[in-house]
C-alpha cells in the first residue's frame, strides 16, 4: 500500500504547517491553487508597510492551520466531527480565496464588474470538483452554507471564522503593526458548539473585544491608510482609462496576457472561456499591464501607471464632512492647465469617494456568548463599557484624490 503523501511547510507565523491528507495535497498542487502564490494578500499596501509582501497563498495555509487547531479543539469537547467532514471543512477554506484576481478587493469590481470573489470561488470549486471526480461536494456544501452543521461554514465564513483570525494575525505580522495582534489561540481554546451554532465561552469575552478593536485598528491603519487608498484607487482609474480609451488597433495597449480578454472581451458572463482566463490572471499579469501602458501615449495613462511603478502616487486627504464641489473644481482646474487635457481625462487624477468602517454588524452577523448557566448572548448585548458605546456605530470617512 502506498505511504500516504505527507508535507511539511516551514510558516514564519505558526511555525510548521502539515498536510496528511491525498485531497489536500491534490489541492494544494493544483495550478489553481498554485496561482495564489501570485497574488498579494494586502494589494499594494507595500508602497506603506514594505514587509507587506505576503500572499494569497500564504493566508490560505494558514486559515487551514487555524481550522485544524479549532477542529481538533471542538472535537475534545466532545462536538462530533467526522473524518470526511473535517476534510471537507479543511478544503473549504484552503479555497475560500480562490477567486480572488489580481490585487484582490482593489480591482474586483471594475475587471470583473458585478462579480463577488466568492462567487468566482465557487465556479472554481466546482471545476475542481469535477476533475476530482466528486470529493470536494462536501466542502462546497459547507461553503455554501447548505451542510446540516451550520458551525462548519461559521468557521469558514463568519464573524469569528478562521480567515479573520489568520489575515489579522498574517497581516498585523508582515507589516509590523501590532495593533492588528489577536489572541487567536486562546479564541480558538474557547470555541463551543451550542445547538448546532458556534460560539465562545464566557471566558472568551475579553479576547473577542480584543479581537474587534484589532480589526477596526487594522482597517484604519493598514487596510484603509490613506496611502494605500490612493494607490489602490490609482489601479481602478488605470483600468477605467483603458477600458475608456481602448482601440483595436492600438498595439500599445495590448499586454500578451490574460488582462487584454478582460479589457477588451469579457462579456460580464463567467462562461468557461472566461474561467480560463481568469484562472492564468494574477499581480504579475497586471503590473506587467502598467509597466506596458507606462509607454502609451495618452497622458492620463503614462502618468497614472509611472505613478504607480515609481511610488509617486496621487495626494490625498480625508475628512469627516465630504468636500466641497469648489475644491473639486480647483484641481480639476489645476490639473487641467499642468498637463494640457480636458476636464474629462483631468477626472481620472482629480475625484472624490467615500469609506465607512463598521467594527460589528449586529444585523447580518453575530458572535454568540455561551454563559455557564447555559445563557447565549449576543456580544453587543453583553454588559461592557467599551463594546457597548463602540462595537456597531461606524465611522465615516471622506477623501479626495488629485493630481499635484
Amino acid at each position: 500500500m502506498p505511504a500516504l503523501p505527507r508535507k511539511i511547510i516551514n510558516d514564519p507565523v505558526y511555525g510548521f504547517i502539515t498536510i496528511n491528507h491525498p485531497l489536500i495535497f491534490k489541492i494544494t498542487t493544483h495550478t489553481y491553487y498554485q496561482r495564489l502564490r501570485r497574488i498579494y494578500q494586502m494589494a499594494l499596501a507595500h508602497l506603506v508597510y514594505p514587509g507587506a509582501v505576503h500572499t494569497r497563498f500564504h493566508h490560505s495555509l494558514g486559515a487551514y492551520h487555524l481550522m485544524s487547531n479549532a477542529i481538533t479543539e471542538l472535537c475534545g469537547k466532545g462536538v462530533e466531527i467526522t473524518p470526511e467532514e473535517e476534510v471537507a471543512a479543511k478544503a473549504a477554506i484552503l479555497l475560500h480565496d480562490i477567486g480572488h484576481g489580481p490585487f484582490s478587493h482593489a480591482l474586483e469590481n471594475i475587471l470583473l464588474p458585478g462579480i463577488h470573489h466568492e462567487t468566482l470561488s465557487l465556479h472554481i470549486m466546482r471545476l475542481m470538483n469535477e476533475e476530482f471526480g466528486g470529493e470536494l461536494q462536501m466542502a462546497i456544501d459547507i461553503f455554501t452554507d447548505k451542510y446540516p452543521k451550520k458551525f462548519l461554514h461559521q468557521l469558514v465564513s463568519g464573524q469569528l471564522d478562521v480567515d479573520r483570525m489568520d489575515y489579522l494575525t498574517r497581516d498585523s505580522f508582515f507589516t509590523g503593526v501590532s495593533e492588528g495582534v489577536i489572541g487567536y489561540d486562546r479564541i480558538l481554546k474557547m470555541l463551543v458548539v451550542n445547538n448546532g451554532e458556534l460560539m465562545v465561552e464566557e471566558k472568551a469575552i475579553y479576547s473577542i473585544e480584543k479581537f474587534l478593536v484589532a480589526r477596526r485598528l487594522m482597517y484604519w491603519q493598514v487596510y484603509l491608510h490613506k496611502t494605500v487608498l490612493a494607490a489602490e484607487n490609482m489601479l481602478v482609474k488605470i483600468t477605467e482609462r483603458v477600458q475608456t480609451i481602448y482601440d483595436t488597433k492600438d498595439k500599445g495597449l495590448l499586454t500578451g496576457t490574460a488582462v487584454d480578454y478582460f479589457i477588451k472581451g469579457f462579456s460580464g458572463i463567467m462562461d468557461d472561456e472566461a474561467l480560463k482566463n481568469f484562472a492564468r490572471l494574477d499581480d504579475f499579469d497586471f503590473m506587467h499591464a502598467i509597466k506596458t501602458w507606462s509607454h502609451h501615449s495618452d497622458i492620463v495613462l503614462s502618468t497614472l501607471c509611472r505613478g504607480i511603478l515609481d511610488r509617486k502616487l496621487l495626494k490625498i486627504k480625508l475628512q469627516a464632512e465630504p468636500f466641497n464641489e469648489e475644491l473639486m473644481q480647483q484641481k480639476l482646474k489645476d490639473t487641467c492647465q499642468r498637463l494640457d487635457i480636458d476636464e474629462a481625462a483631468a477626472g481620472y487624477l482629480v475625484f472624490t469617494g467615500k469609506l465607512v468602517n463598521t467594527m460589528y454588524k449586529t444585523k447580518d452577523e453575530h458572535i454568540n456568548i455561551l454563559f455557564k448557566d447555559g445563557q447565549v448572548k449576543n456580544i453587543s448585548q453583553v454588559d461592557n463599557a467599551l463594546i457597548h458605546k463602540t462595537l456597531a456605530s461606524p465611522v465615516k470617512k471622506f477623501y479626495i484624490c488629485y493630481y499635484e
